[in-house]
This record gives structure tokens, C-alpha cells and sequence, in this order.
């Protein structure tokens, strides 16, 4: 009975998920390791910091994910370290062998640097840091009702967001419209003048990987809804009461959500990796790690040199997952690995109702159409026949009527206090 290599591959986002898929659906002995027992649809994660989805919309069992594929197994532990020569992984005091491996490991924060901003700003990685953000929103207009004086209540009210790339501006969008629609009926008793949303960004305009034309739309509609936008600025500071901007302006608040940085997020490996820029891991034009030809890099973890420009986006990941398990499909009957090659399929980012930006091909597009094309293209990837329904629903409820999500206080535990 000859071997079955074991693939193992570390990360449940995107790029590892495909990379699973494929490998499974041609029945190679698979094991996916994660820390959480779910899939996470990050692009939507900013619907469920500001209430419009639910936590459970957008994330699906990993066990039921692959169901159907006999081959796929998953464990559900934190990787520690890996032994590219022994080609072992350390997971949770637990020895793993394996054939071939994917590292999909994805991104961290980056707080460049800034003093503060780890103890004192919320990130937004994850489904904790959503579901953490939009408790401390919701808990500042609780706190708010209750105060008396007018500077306290302002800083209560006052949302400040460092960064202005497309998770920056789709947030201070949404939360924009939360505040002005639902949050204004709830709160009666409070002047929603006197709430504000900060859209702070060190560069020249916002969505600095679109085109100019596209970052100007964006902060044209942002200044509309009500969004304070600060250009040119970058924040030297953040304690638990403001966040301090290079130019010596102090903005008062109680809540500061970090959108300005990603690193690759590298497990701790026994042997060194050459490195590129944001530490990411650097790989061969076929994914694979320079001198190791059974370790493969994908997605946000990954730096392929290309002539192509790469932005971080799902299509990249996944793409570059797919790719990662036909070489290794290829290296297990007797073949060389194929370079990467990406198909640009355009990239989309919503702004608010009605409002969005993006880039088919060599077309920038804006507006309602690009609004509509990132509902449809988020609806279609988002697994599970359930969540899309309920997405859907949400969606309808919030576009309608402008109401979505029941806007209660998940946990307190989630919601770091500033005081």
C-alpha cells in the first residue's frame, strides 16, 4: 500500500480554505489547522461593528464547511512553532508531520509605532475586535443618555478612526449612517449633532491604491454624511481620553478604532525566512518558500514579486490557494510547479447607501452601480445557503427602513474600557 502525503495547512481564511477545497475535492489527505472552529467572511466585518449583521452572519463552521470532502480534517489549536527541516508543526504541545505545507496565517494589526495605540484603540481583524467595537458604540450612547455635562457627552459621542483605506472609510460610512438613522430613533433624548465620526488619514486622500478620482468620491460623500475628515494627518499619540495628531490637535474620545496598518502574521518558526516588506513571508513566483519546495506562502502572509499590484483582497488569497494545491497536486504526481498567475477580476469597496467605489478592468466606477456590484459579489462568495438568506434579509430591513441588526450589548466582557 503505497503513502498518502499528508498536506497540512495552517489558516482558515481564505487562501487556506481554497487550497483545502481543492485539495479535497481530489481526494489528498488534508489537515487544516486553526486557532478558532469557523470561517470568518472578513469583508463584511465592518456590518457587524456597526449592527447591520449579525456575528453569526458572517462566519460558518469549518467542520460543516468540508463535510463533503472525506479527505479534510480539521484541528482546532494554535500553532507554535514549525520545523521547516523535520517538517514537523508544534501545535498545542502536539507533534504534526507533514508532506506538504501551506502557511496561510493571513495579516495582523500594525500599529506603526504609534505610543498608545495598542492599549488604547480597537483593532478590526477579527470577529472579536467587531463584536467589541460595536459594544463600546452602542455602551457610549448608553453612557451618554446618562451624563450631564455637555463636554463629556461630546467625547462620549465622538468615533474617531485611524486610516483611511477601504476599511477605514467603509466603517466611518456605516457607523455615519448608524448614528444619523437608527441610533437617532433610539435616542431621542440626545442631539445627534453632537455626535461625530473622525476619519483620520496620514495621506494626501483617502483609498490611496484606487484611483484619484475614486478617493476624492469618497471623501466628497463621507464630508456629506457628516464625517469629519482629516487628511495629511498623522496621529503621535492615543491615550484613554484622545488621540493626538502630529500637528499638536487633540481629539477627545472615548472610542478609537485602528484601521491604519497590517503585518503578515508569521508562526514562529525553528529555521529563519527571508522577509519582505510588512514582514511578509517571501516566496517563489510558484508560492513556494525560498528554499523549502514542499512549504508554500499564500495570501496575506506571502510577498510574490509580480509585475502585478497586489492589495490584499479575498481574490488574491483565493486565487493564490487554488494555485498553492494544483502545485502541490502536481509535485505529488511527479511535476514542476506552475508560477503564479493572477486574473484581476477588479476590486469593490462600499461607502454607504447607494455609494460605493471600484475598478473593473481598466474602468473606475462609482456610485449606486458599484454599490449594487459589491452587494451581489459579497452575497455570491458568502458560504452557507443560511447566512446569505439572513444577510439578504438584513440588508432589505436596513436599505427599507433603515433599521438592521437588534442593537443590543452582546457581552460587556468585549468592551474595553477606557477608564
Amino acid at each position: 500500500m503505497t503513502h498518502q502525503p499528508r498536506v497540512v495547512i495552517i489558516g482558515a481564511g481564505f487562501a487556506g480554505i481554497e487550497a483545502a477545497k481543492k485539495l479535497g475535492k481530489h481526494r489528498v489527505n488534508v489537515l487544516l489547522i486553526d486557532r478558532h472552529n469557523y470561517h470568518t467572511f472578513i469583508p463584511m466585518l465592518y456590518q457587524v461593528a456597526t449592527a447591520i449583521l449579525y456575528p453569526h452572519q458572517v462566519v460558518y463552521p469549518l467542520r460543516r464547511l468540508f463535510r463533503g470532502l472525506p479527505t479534510v480534517n480539521f484541528l482546532q489549536a494554535d500553532v507554535e512553532k514549525i520545523d521547516f527541516h523535520n517538517q514537523t508543526i508544534s501545535a498545542e504541545n502536539v507533534a504534526i508531520d507533514y508532506n506538504y505545507l501551506v502557511i496561510a496565517t493571513g495579516s495582523q494589526t500594525q500599529y506603526l509605532g504609534v505610543t498608545g495605540a495598542p492599549e488604547n484603540t480597537f483593532p478590526m481583524r477579527t470577529l472579536t475586535d467587531a463584536i467589541a467595537i460595536r459594544n463600546q458604540v452602542l455602551s457610549r450612547f448608553e453612557q451618554a443618555v446618562k451624563v450631564t455635562n455637555e463636554a463629556e457627552r461630546i467625547r462620549l459621542l465622538t468615533f474617531v478612526i485611524v486610516g483611511g483605506g477601504a476599511t477605514g472609510v467603509e466603517l466611518a460610512g456605516s457607523l455615519s449612517e448608524l448614528i444619523n438613522s437608527a441610533l437617532g430613533k433610539d435616542y431621542p433624548s440626545l442631539n445627534r449633532d453632537r455626535a461625530r465620526v473622525i476619519l483620520v488619514q496620514s495621506g494626501e486622500r483617502l483609498f490611496p491604491s484606487y484611483p484619484e478620482k475614486l478617493g476624492k468620491y469618497a471623501e466628497k460623500w463621507l464630508r456629506r454624511q457628516g464625517v469629519k475628515v482629516h487628511l495629511n494627518s498623522k496621529v503621535s499619540k492615543v491615550t484613554s481620553e484622545a488621540v493626538y495628531l502630529e500637528d499638536d490637535t487633540a481629539i477627545f474620545t472615548d472610542t478609537v478604532i485602528w484601521t491604519a496598518g497590517v503585518l503578515a502574521a508569521i508562526p514562529q518558526t525553528k529555521q529563519p525566512v527571508k522577509t519582505a516588506t510588512k514582514e511578509k513571508i517571501l516566496v517563489e513566483q510558484t508560492l513556494q518558500l525560498c528554499g523549502y519546495e514542499n512549504v508554500y506562502g499564500v495570501g496575506d502572509v506571502s510577498y510574490v514579486e509580480s509585475e502585478e499590484e497586489f492589495n490584499g483582497v479575498a481574490q488574491e488569497a483565493i486565487q493564490q490557494g487554488k494555485t498553492a494545491a494544483d502545485n502541490i497536486r502536481r509535485q505529488i504526481s511527479g511535476k514542476i510547479p506552475l508560477p503564479f498567475d493572477y486574473l484581476n477580476k477588479g476590486r469593490l469597496a462600499i461607502i454607504g447607501k447607494h455609494a460605493g467605489v471600484g475598478i473593473i478592468g481598466k474602468f473606475a466606477i462609482k456610485g449606486f452601480i458599484a454599490w449594487f456590484l459589491w452587494l451581489e459579489v459579497h452575497l455570491l462568495y458568502l458560504p452557507g445557503i443560511r447566512n446569505r438568506l439572513g444577510v439578504l434579509f438584513n440588508w432589505l430591513k436596513y436599505y427599507f427602513f433603515g433599521e438592521s441588526a437588534s442593537r443590543i450589548i452582546i457581552s460587556t466582557d468585549g468592551v474595553r474600557s477606557n477608564k
